[in-house]
């Protein structure tokens, strides 16, 4: 599993992408940021195609399910690996997910 950092693609099920924020700055993978607990939870989704009259597109992330390092830490809070995934607030709740599509990183891994 790679760590994630701010420049990593992450997707919405239906290809929205979420707008990546790194809470820190003095960890970087190649010059970027990597993300830490809590990053992904609250951030924005743009461009989820998933609308309709009964549909609400995903337009922000929720809580991470899985996803983060059992054991390195950054200032106390456990990295972002690769294996990262959480629920949107698109309509149907509780239905779509957010996930990593690509690190852009090839250098730093970990196992959990």
């Amino acid at each position: 599993m790679r760590w994630i950092h701010r420049d990593s693609v992450i997707r919405c099920s239906h290809d929205g992408r979420v707008r990546n924020r790194a809470s820190q700055t003095w960890v970087a993978v190649a010059g970027v940021p990597v993300l830490v607990a809590d990053d992904p939870k609250g951030r924005e989704i743009v461009a989820c195609p998933n609308y309709g009259a009964t549909v609400k597109p995903c337009t922000g992330t929720e809580a991470v399910r899985a996803g983060y390092s059992d054991w390195v830490r950054v200032g106390g809070r456990r990295i972002v690996l690769s294996h990262l995934s959480g629920f949107t607030n698109g309509s149907p709740p509780g239905q779509f997910t957010y996930g990593v599509r690509d690190p852009r990183q090839r250098f730093v891994g970990a196992d959990r």
